[in-house]
């Protein structure tokens, strides 16, 4: 445990050293204004450009927003966010094994296991604290300008969202046990969630895919949350296999 604790603190502070930690705390408060501020600024900017559209033929019908349109900007937006935490996040692991720091810290006395599930604990719980804080910058945006109560799934859309992050973490921790640099890291992950996407266009299979939770926006809308039980508990399950199976690699791996 305490091994544990010391790595962990070790990748806290690396985080902080290389200015990654506060990149993306800038990228996830970004993404947490921008969300509101482009549902806010919407019929500002319908109105400056009707006058050009109307000599193009085209009417604009009065446009009226409101915390649901801010929560629909959220879910359009994440999904980028994620995109660029998980390359900024993806050498984790394979710079480390390519200047050769963690093979001195392995030869005195590291346990390899204690490397892996120290990273993914720092990777979760940096995807955690970026997420959430851009989750709550909105929400209280929204309660400002509109009323959030008019979006009553907005909290069970977001868990959802949340936990496809957790899960492509994983993936990503899966991929860095066996692969040599950042470019495949991220290829392995986009191959697996790509997989993933395109099985989803088969309707028997796709409740029971992890991807299906990028789909839980539609929670705002009063879709029903017993659609995405089944996607859920498989991300769940799936990034405890995969964790599994990250350890069982890298403890083979040659360094």
């Amino acid at each position: 445990m305490k091994a544990f604790l010391a790595y962990t603190k070790k990748e806290a502070f690396e985080l902080c050293r290389t200015g990654r930690l506060l990149l993306l705390l800038l990228i996830f408060l970004l993404f947490g204004i921008m969300n509101p501020a482009i549902a806010k600024l919407t019929p500002w900017l319908m109105d400056f450009l009707a006058e050009d559209l109307a000599r193009s033929g085209m009417t604009i019908a009065q446009v009226s927003v409101d915390a649901l349109t801010s929560w629909t900007q959220f879910h359009k937006n994440v999904p980028i966010a994620l995109i660029l935490f998980l390359v900024l996040i993806s050498g984790t692991l394979t710079n480390e094994c390519q200047d050769g720091t963690l093979l001195l810290l392995l030869t005195k006395g590291l346990p390899r296991r204690t490397v892996l599930i120290a990273k993914a604990a720092a990777g979760i719980l940096l995807w955690s604290v970026c997420y959430w804080m851009c989750y709550g910058i909105t929400w209280m945006y929204n309660a400002f300008f509109w009323d959030n109560r008019i979006v009553p799934n907005a909290a069970a859309s977001a868990l959802a969202i949340w936990l496809i992050g957790v899960w492509l973490v994983c993936a990503l921790i899966l991929m860095s046990s066996f692969a040599k640099s950042n470019t495949t890291v991220l290829a392995g992950v986009a191959l697996l969630a790509g997989i993933c996407y395109l099985a989803g266009l088969f309707p028997p299979v796709s409740e029971y895919l992890p991807t299906q939770l990028l789909s839980a926006g539609a929670l705002i809308n009063n879709a029903a949350a017993a659609d995405f039980t089944k996607s859920a508990a498989a991300a769940g399950i799936s990034s405890l296999l995969m964790l599994i199976a990250a350890v069982r690699i890298f403890d083979r791996r040659a360094l």
